[in-house]
């Protein structure tokens, strides 16, 4: 595909993920918007908030002078604490007042995606993370709010007990985005030694086999081709996969099937997640 066409997978992909949001909230009752998720200290409010804040922020709305509790305990450094911010100000907000903003800032997000003249795809445009905010190309930005919003798609799907689009496209874009994301948590934070191969093998609604190897510098690359001896294989569910990926559940709870070094594979697994 070309950049622009890049850019529209990753448009339709996001739209289609957060008008699914929008749907599953929509008739919630007042009781059910105060479900907890995985997300540690967040409710599907909670969750609702984040992913509104974090469109607006990409909208130029400013971001709201706002004191938090000193006892979240789940706010532990200066990203987390920049994420609860807009979420903590709405939590008074009730859930007419959520569906409408929601609504409103899809139609004001899908409208700008539409209508953009302003970037070019590999274009630099500020990546809005607080603490972490950086400089990155426009479809990058693009690949990103779409692996978050179908992040928490899921997040907000298990919490209300309404599986669904575990292969949607921005199931697909996940997927893409948590596997460039392997050869970082096998060489350098599972600290792999060098000629180490690991063999992911997911199997379910988005099935793949990918090869995690370290070269002789301590570098990790991904491919699809599987050697006949790997020194570890991990084998589970895409949501499973998934869930240990974005750090929604402790490995000890994770249905994976270990094959090779166990010492290694505890490693990679304990340094699984890639998100905060």
């Amino acid at each position: 595909m070309t950049d622009t066409q890049i850019v529209q997978a990753y448009a339709d992909a996001w739209t289609q993920s957060i008008e699914a949001v929008s749907e599953l909230v929509a008739p919630l009752t007042e009781g059910e918007w105060n479900r907890p998720t995985e997300c540690p200290g967040w409710s599907v409010r909670d969750v609702v908030s984040h992913v509104i804040a974090m469109e607006t922020e990409l909208l130029g709305d400013p971001r709201p002078i706002h004191t938090l509790p000193r006892d979240l305990r789940h706010v532990v450094d200066e990203f987390t604490r920049y994420c609860e911010v807009p979420v903590d100000k709405r939590r008074c907000h009730t859930a007419p007042e959520m569906t409408a903003e929601l609504e409103y800032t899809i139609i004001r997000r899908s409208r700008a995606l539409r209508d953009n003249t302003r970037y070019q795809p590999t274009d630099e445009i500020r990546w809005p993370m607080g603490p972490y905010s950086r400089e990155i190309p426009y479809f990058h930005l693009l690949r990103n709010r779409t692996f978050d919003v179908w992040t928490h798609e899921q997040d907000l799907r298990r919490a209300l007990r309404t599986p669904g689009n575990l292969d949607s496209p921005a199931a697909v874009v996940s997927r893409d985005n948590l596997i460039e994301m392997l050869p970082k948590a096998v060489a350098k934070l599972a600290g792999a030694p060098a000629g180490t191969a690991v063999v992911f093998d997911v199997h379910g609604p988005l099935e793949f086999m990918r090869t995690v190897r370290v070269d002789e510098n301590g570098l990790g690359s991904v491919d699809s081709t599987v050697p006949l001896a790997p020194a570890v294989q991990l084998t589970t569910d895409w949501e499973t996969y998934a869930r240990l990926a974005c750090g929604r559940i402790p490995v000890e709870s994770a249905d994976v099937k270990v094959e090779g070094d166990e010492a290694l594979a505890r490693r990679i697994l304990e340094n699984f997640a890639v998100t905060p």
